[in-house]
């Protein structure tokens, strides 16, 4: 496998503030659960925690990534030759683009979370995708590692 010019990598965490929330549904698990004595109590608050931290980390665990000259956003993975221009949106414009603005074919990869994303078009003409919308911390770097990766393919097919 050859590795990009630049590799990117983000992994888009869940904030901190969901392992707070996730302790406190295993507390109220607990609650539910006083009336019926100690150990379900126990059972409850490290159930309830458990099943809910778990449901923070696989919400949080999807990432995105630059390898072999192909953008990899979650399931997808699309070859940077049949990307277009990238436009970095701040978390006004963003927003925008999640709501009024978004169309329906585009693939998006959003976490409400995470103020500022990428709009970045599909030039391929078979692929009926208009555009991705990638929520990413870090949009100045993906679009450096997109346009070296670019570059890099092609110069390796020419």
């Amino acid at each position: 496998m050859l590795l990009s010019a630049s590799p990117y990598e983000e992994r888009l965490t869940a904030p901190r503030s969901w392992w707070l929330i996730s302790f406190l549904v295993g507390v109220s698990f607990a609650l539910i659960l006083l009336p019926f004595g100690t150990l379900p109590l126990l059972g409850g608050l490290v159930g309830g925690t458990a099943a809910a931290s778990v449901a923070a980390s696989s919400y949080g665990s999807v990432r995105i990534r630059i390898v072999g000259g192909a953008l990899i956003a979650g399931e997808a993975k699309i070859p940077v030759t049949a990307l277009g221009e990238a436009e970095i949106l701040d978390a006004e414009e963003a927003r925008a683009w999640r709501t009024h603005k978004a169309d329906t074919r585009a693939f998006m990869l959003l976490r409400a979370y995470i103020p500022t994303a990428l709009r970045v078009q599909v030039t391929d003409p078979t692929d009926p995708t208009p555009y991705l919308y990638l929520s990413t911390r870090e949009p100045d770097q993906l679009v450096a590692a997109l346009e070296s990766a670019r570059a890099a393919a092609t110069r390796d097919a020419g």
